[in-house]
């Protein structure tokens, strides 16, 4: 493996590159690239720096989370026993987070880091930190670095899957309450089978291990940026991105589509389940459907809104001095055209004065206009999208595909 991010196969996760490494190297910023887990893939010669080995990766998963259950499940007669209400080949929502949710989970984290990992090096390049703050926002990146490979935060994952997810969440408000391949409803609660048993205890926990881990993601994406809006950044009111010069930001959301992705087929995969044997309607799940896309905007989105604060000043500093400015100029506009002031061989057609006056009336506008956030309403639309996508399938349990077929076509044309 190489030496891009300072992390050999022998070292300990703690061992990340120093800042003056980090600002040298576009490639260095990474939100994935780090943490005991990447250090035992990279040993395992399942990963390395460049993310790549992708499909060792998913096929290992698959190979300790889903066959298993296959080969249990058909021990005990499970796999289409109609003697139960969820035969193991029916259940939907365990093949659909096994076998969709998971390899997307791990997918996502190759288009993060590619897409990310210019970040640090595009708030130097375009002059957004001032020289006097370089060294603090050094001091960002590397706090974002050791976050990234703490190793107790990793065993406090853990614990939290076991403790919480699975002992709580699972057993008690997601688990069908019925007669299943995993277990057995009793007075007692859920009485678990053998394949029960290691989907407890060892597929759902790396499931919701490498989903819990990606919101520990976001949280360090969401403190760096908040700490860069720490610094007094140096922003350009009239800069045409309407946003200072941050527009670059507003591209970043469309790094976590992948996961947004994957947080749609997992919510697909428990109304499936919901909607096949507890006969519920698909309808019913419009406050869940509704909610999940909000919080997952507001995960995606919310980070963006840290900066606020700084383009607010910056969009009232820019009305005040453009404002000054261009009242200066069609002053003296004014009383040179026409006021009688401009030298009598000097033509009015052609003259760049009158171009300069739209020019700075384009900047004025521009700064007028400025947004709070590097926020656009196609991102919002698209990522929204991304979260219902694996939904509509459903949509075939209330209506016939040919049907369905005409409805989208005809909100499209």
């Amino acid at each position: 493996m190489s030496g891009q991010l300072g992390i050999q196969p022998g070292t300990t996760p703690a061992a990340a590159p120093s800042a003056d490494e980090i600002l040298r190297d576009s490639d260095n910023f990474s939100l994935v690239l780090g943490g005991p887990l990447f250090q035992l893939m990279c040993r395992a010669h399942m990963a390395n720096d460049t993310l790549a080995l992708v499909r060792q990766r998913i096929a290992a998963i698959v190979l300790l989370t889903w066959i298993p259950l296959v080969v249990l499940a058909a021990l005990e007669g499970h796999l289409l026993d109609r003697t139960i209400t969820v035969p193991f080949l029916y259940d939907l929502e365990a093949h659909i987070r096994l076998l969709v949710a998971v390899p997307l989970l791990v997918i996502a984290e190759i288009v993060v880091h590619r897409r990310l990992r210019p970040i640090a090096r595009a708030f130097i390049d375009r002059q957004i930190i001032p020289e006097k703050s370089k060294e603090q926002f050094d001091k960002v990146i590397r706090s974002a670095f050791r976050l990234r490979n703490s190793v107790l935060t990793e065993v406090l994952l853990l614990a939290f899957v076991y403790g919480v997810g699975v002992l709580v969440i699972w057993r008690h408000y997601t688990a069908l309450q019925v007669s299943t391949w995993y277990a057995s409803a009793t007075p007692d609660g859920l009485k678990l089978s053998l394949a029960g048993t290691w989907y407890g205890y060892v597929s759902l926990p790396i499931f919701q291990f490498l989903l819990v881990r990606w919101y520990f993601r976001l949280f360090i994406w969401t403190r760096f940026l908040w700490q860069v809006s720490r610094i007094e950044l140096n922003l350009a009111p009239s800069h045409p991105d309407r946003v200072g010069g941050l527009g670059f930001l507003a591209n970043t959301v469309y790094a976590f589509t992948v996961l947004l992705v994957a947080h749609g087929a997992m919510l697909a995969a428990q109304f499936a389940d919901r909607i096949l044997f507890t006969g519920a309607a698909l309808t019913d799940f419009k406050v869940e459907v509704a909610t999940m896309v909000l919080f997952l905007l507001c995960l995606v989105f919310g980070p963006l809104l840290v900066f606020a604060p700084q383009l607010a000043n910056a969009k009232r500093k820019g009305l005040g001095e453009y404002g000054a400015l261009a009242e200066r100029y069609v002053r003296e506009f004014d009383a040179k055209w026409l006021r009688n002031g401009a030298p009598t061989d000097e033509a009015l057609v052609g003259s760049a004065d009158i171009q300069s006056l739209a020019d700075l009336a384009n900047s004025f506008d521009v700064v007028r206009t400025m947004r709070l956030a590097p926020i656009t309403r196609d991102s919002v639309i698209r990522l929204a999208a991304a979260v219902l996508v694996p939904i509509v399938p459903l949509a075939l349990t209330m209506m016939s595909l040919e049907e369905l077929l005409k409805r989208l076509f005809g909100i499209l044309f």
